[in-house]
């Protein structure tokens, strides 16, 4: 199973088909992704423990465990923890193309174009 260490927490590929990819992701208290968009894919991620304010566009919004964000391809997007629990949830990519080097940065924390 691939797993990575990020500067925000940490993955594991749960899944990764011709048609979809599934991630595991935990993001550390305090820490958010980069606020990013992809050419070639959708995403569906499904919380399952902690809160997560999810910012889609300018919508933002918590997402506690159960509840489910969609992004739509190309859609800017960004997970954050601003709790002192970790948050994990689940990523469900769809599209034609799942490398990590269609992950477009807009603003990022760490420095990362």
């Amino acid at each position: 199973m691939e797993h990575d260490i990020r500067p925000w927490g940490e993955y594991w590929v749960l899944e990764d088909a011709e048609t979809h990819k599934v991630k595991r992701i935990l993001v550390y208290p305090g820490q958010r992704l980069s606020l990013q968009y992809h050419h070639h894919r959708a995403e569906v991620w499904t919380v399952v423990s902690g809160v997560g304010t999810i910012t889609i566009n300018e919508e933002i919004a918590d997402f506690k465990a159960g509840e489910v964000a969609q992004i739509p391809l190309g859609a800017h997007h960004r997970m954050e923890n601003k709790t002192s629990e970790s948050v994990v949830f689940i990523e469900v990519q769809h599209g034609t193309y799942f490398g990590e080097d269609d992950i477009v940065r807009v603003e990022d924390d760490y420095n990362r174009s």
